[in-house]
């Protein structure tokens, strides 16, 4: 177990302050992304379960009012299902940019290394140019993975609203 540790703490150190940074953001992202996940398998099916019956239970299905407490009963549950996808979503926009920092921080250090020694040596600017290259690996691996949940959030979301949608239906008198 601690030869696992001492991996984790050799790959931070050979890509720099800023992948420690892009490690806690993509474990953030991962904990929203979770707890949207499971918000949908659980609480939000009792939720709409409850608002259906309620909506069945009326006797009025059929004015303006009744279109109006369908809409605020629709507009409730859905931002309760979209709560936390735009800060998601701000997350998987921000690795790509945290990596990039990583690759100028990494550069800064190859461009110190060439002033301090006067050359090019490719052995002396090594550890830079690792600097420069693993947070950028590490903020596109983030960012393409939050990209494949945020959509899956996103869509099962806008699936729910219409299902929501269908099973509030309106009686209509003709």
């Amino acid at each position: 177990m601690t030869e696992f540790f001492e991996a984790i703490r050799d790959f931070t150190e050979t890509g720099g302050q800023v992948l420690l940074v892009i490690g806690c953001l993509i474990f953030v992202m991962w904990l929203l992304i979770l707890e949207r996940v499971i918000y949908i398998n659980t609480t939000h099916k009792k939720l709409k379960k409850e608002i259906t019956a309620k909506w069945q239970a009326r006797k009025d299905r059929t004015s303006w009012f009744a279109e109006q407490i369908r809409q605020a009963y629709i507009s409730r549950l859905s931002i309760k299902l979209n709560s936390s996808i735009p800060i998601i979503q701000a997350l998987v926009a921000l690795c790509p940019l945290l990596g990039l920092m990583g690759t100028v921080t990494g550069m800064i250090e190859v461009f110190d290394v060439m002033a301090i020694s006067g050359s090019g040596n490719a052995r002396s600017m090594a550890s830079g140019v690792s600097k420069a290259t693993i947070p950028t690996m590490a903020g596109m691996v983030g960012a393409l993975s939050g990209v494949f949940a945020s959509a899956y959030l996103t869509r099962t979301s806008k699936a729910e609203r219409t299902h929501l949608e269908d099973a509030l239906r309106l009686q209509r008198n003709i």
